[in-house]
């Protein structure tokens, strides 16, 4: 089995998670989603403070369907205090466990594989996390929904960095649409389960997040440029080159989710990620180029009829509500980022001269 993660990341993950260590000891976790890429991360966090810090155990129930994992690897079963269940959380889940969190992980994020599951990419969002919220109502639980910065669609130039309160620019018919609209519906869930059921709701909204784990075939932005690094073989951009992103680094981004789920504001959302800096694709290519010290060429390329065309020209958080609310602080910069990100691709990628 490829190693989804680096040792080291895990360790410091938990390091400074030590204001919320009593806050976890004994209590009853249920993770939605946990074969993902941040699954995976939120898995492996809870195994070593079970292992080495926590003065009584954090109990686990892992819960995925598997629909796009690339590497399934939970068998299902329990070990280490993490309980392994092969489930799709749009059907209900029956148990006698208590659990006093609920993360609702669960969804279809890469734009290709959305594109290929539009029904199921709904359906998760929606139905399976109003059976979330019924499970955290019935327990009086917490429940963290994860959410997604493609909720703002492509913002007006005005609100570059994008506040939580924009409402969002999104088309309900577009090629995207069965992931934003989803994720906006699941918002609007938490905020009525919140405001009518008294259910502590908190939304993430993740901007971008990246690092050791994520798939080959994910096809998305680094990971694809990573195969290419790895292939030898052509950086392909999709459009003009032009289009701007933020990159969260894995450590702070599961750092700022349990901020969110040990100390949101309930009802509340909360943008997650590394404002700075705000890079285009050609530029971001050439800097992977340069640390690698590779002559790929960079190519411009059409959207392929798998992936969807109608991308927002920027994308950038504030986190000003994170930072005032929740004192969340990224740490790891984009070159420091990348260098972890591309020695642990260039072990673990085959290389893909085809993505």
């Amino acid at each position: 089995m490829t190693k989804n993660f680096v040792d080291s990341d895990i360790v410091s993950i938990a390091e400074r998670l030590e204001p919320f260590y009593e806050e976890l000891a004994g209590k009853n976790v249920l993770m939605c989603g946990g074969g993902g890429f941040l699954g995976r991360y939120f898995t492996a966090v809870f195994q070593y403070l079970n292992r080495e810090i926590l003065s009584e155990p954090c109990k686990l129930t892992v819960l995925d369907n598997f629909i796009s994992a690339n590497n399934p690897s939970y068998e299902s079963g329990e070990r280490d205090n993490v309980t392994f269940v092969h489930h799709n959380i749009v059907e209900p889940y029956e148990t006698d466990i208590t659990f006093d969190y609920i993360i609702q992980a669960a969804g279809i994020a890469s734009p290709f594989y959305y594109r290929a599951f539009p029904l199921e990419t709904i359906e998760v969002s929606v139905s399976g996390t109003k059976q979330m919220l019924e499970m955290a109502k019935r327990m009086g639980a917490r429940l963290m929904f994860f959410s997604s910065s493609e909720i703002y669609g492509d913002p007006d130039p005005k609100y570059i960095p994008t506040p939580e309160s924009y409402p969002g620019s999104v088309s309900c018919l577009g090629a995207r649409a069965c992931y934003d609209e989803s994720k906006r519906l699941g918002e609007t869930l938490c905020r009525v389960y919140h405001t009518h059921f008294g259910v502590h709701t908190n939304m993430v909204r993740p901007f971008n997040v990246y690092g050791p784990g994520m798939g080959e075939l994910d096809y998305r932005v680094l990971p694809n440029f990573a195969s290419k690094a790895k292939s030898g073989s052509a950086f392909h951009i999709y459009g003009d080159g032009r289009q701007t992103r933020t990159f969260c680094y894995i450590n702070d981004a599961i750092v700022g989710f349990m901020h969110v789920l040990l100390r949101g504001v309930p009802g509340e959302p909360y943008n997650i990620g590394n404002p700075k800096p705000e890079i285009s694709m050609a530029d971001l290519a050439g800097q992977i180029k340069s640390l690698l010290n590779i002559s790929n060429e960079v190519n411009l390329v059409g959207y392929p009829d798998s992936y969807p065309a109608d991308e927002p020209n920027r994308r950038c958080p504030d986190i000003y509500k994170a930072r005032t609310q929740l004192s969340y602080e990224p740490q790891i910069s984009l070159e420091e980022g990348l260098e972890r990100f591309f020695a642990w691709t260039q072990v673990h990628f085959v290389g893909d001269e085809n993505l």
